[in-house]
């Protein structure tokens, strides 16, 4: 079976949300179904609210039994190297980045594909990436990443950004694809890695 460029990429972003979902929700030692619940709604939560916005119904992952697969396969597979997963600190951090950057691009090319605006488009990207870590974490009862001062969202905006920049100097299509994934990653590790954020706006309690 050939594969494009993007199938591949989507297959991949799936992967690393699905082994993201299920390492968080052994982190709260669920039972092995909220695990895959948790593991299906981290891999499709951001494609499910993409296509139901731009009207591609049904959604995606219900026209196809590839995406279940591949969640199941990533879900099973962390599951039985659980042991070995727990010991990586950053397991959950790096697996999430990557679904991140991946799932990106995806947002922004069905976007293109229905010839969006380029903000538009953007905006597609970052809600593909960070949606599905939104119903995780919210199901997991933390504050979802997207609304800490961590650059999360940002990062998919500054790589969907960098993305048309390419685009605009007549770099040729692949190769932007894969610079933007891997600006988003990179821009996860480096503020995780030096502790960066945003500025917050809030109101000191009473001492």
């Amino acid at each position: 079976m050939h594969l494009s460029f993007l199938e591949i990429i989507n297959i991949l972003g799936t992967l690393s949300f699905a082994i993201s979902g299920t390492s968080a929700a052994m982190r709260k030692e669920l039972d092995i179904f909220g695990i895959i619940i948790i593991a299906f709604v981290t891999a499709i939560g951001g494609g499910t609210l993409r296509d139901v916005l731009i009207g591609k119904l049904p959604v995606a992952w219900l026209q196809d039994s590839q995406t279940i697969t591949v969640v199941l396969v990533g879900t099973i597979t962390t599951i039985i190297f659980g042991t070995w997963v727990k010991k990586l600190n950053y397991t959950l951090f790096i697996f999430d980045a990557m679904g991140l950057g991946l799932c990106t691009l995806i947002g922004i090319q069905k976007g293109m594909e229905l010839h969006f605006s380029p903000g538009i488009c953007i905006a597609l990207g970052a809600m593909t990436g960070c949606f599905g870590g939104v119903i995780r974490d919210t199901l997991l009862n933390e504050i979802p990443l997207i609304f800490r001062k961590e650059i999360y969202a940002s990062a998919c905006i500054i790589g969907g950004l960098c993305y048309y920049g390419l685009l605009y100097l007549k770099i040729e299509h692949r190769q932007a694809q894969v610079i933007c994934i891997v600006l988003i990653v990179l821009l996860r590790v480096f503020v995780v890695k030096y502790q960066l954020s945003l500025p917050s706006v809030y109101v000191k309690k009473p001492s």
